[in-house]
């Protein structure tokens, strides 16, 4: 049976090279997805989530194999804001929100996904779980590029981001900053991580 892999499936999305911003075109995509708030290092309902998230993408994943349709499980990705964007720049986690997110390939139905959410849930009962959902993400035309480190040593990328590549090609955000985690944080130095910067956009008013 074929696997199919959604990073080589969409290339374009799940590549990006340091340094050189890039426009991309995104699809509409699946998502299951759990909101929460808090500094990801500290709070225990950011690991909860991480942990419901992979525990649900792997029963899916599991269920869809059965059914003849064998598939990757996608990197975890994630959109991040704050009620006051200064707390998010000035990197006061404590006052963060973020939808962390797992992909799911369009083959696999919404019937599917409920199934597989009820499963988990019944085999592994959690409130983390039970605030996993499958939502539909319409972001559009987008800027990324890759940062190689840690995640708190973005922002000199998201500095020139916003105040260099957006302002000299006529653009402006119009969603969420949104992480694409290529390194799996649990087995890979903070150094090397590898993490996609993806920023919504549309022309300049």
């Amino acid at each position: 049976m074929d696997k199919y892999d959604l990073r080589k499936a969409l290339k374009g999305l799940y590549t990006a090279s340091r340094g050189k911003f890039v426009l991309v075109d995104t699809p509409p995509m699946n998502y299951l997805a759990v909101d929460g708030e808090g500094d990801p290092n500290t709070a225990p309902a950011y690991a909860a989530a991480i942990e419901a998230l992979y525990v649900s993408s792997y029963t899916l994943k599991f269920m869809s194999k059965e059914r003849g349709r064998n598939y990757v499980v996608p990197p975890l990705e994630g959109l991040w804001w704050a009620d006051d964007m200064d707390d998010f720049v000035t990197r006061r986690k404590d006052r963060w929100r973020w939808r962390m997110m797992i992909a799911v390939p369009d083959f696999v139905d919404e019937a599917l996904t409920l199934a597989a959410l009820e499963k988990a849930r019944a085999k592994k009962p959690s409130p983390a779980l039970d605030r996993v959902v499958l939502e539909r993400l319409e972001e559009g035309r987008a800027a990324q590029v890759l940062h190689v480190g840690s995640y708190d040593d973005e922002g000199p990328a998201l500095d020139a981001l916003h105040n260099r590549f957006l302002p000299d090609n006529g653009l402006v955000p119009t969603g969420r900053h949104h992480e694409i985690y290529l390194s799996d944080a649990r087995k890979t130095p903070p150094e090397k991580r590898k993490t996609i910067l993806r920023q919504p956009v549309g022309p300049a008013a």
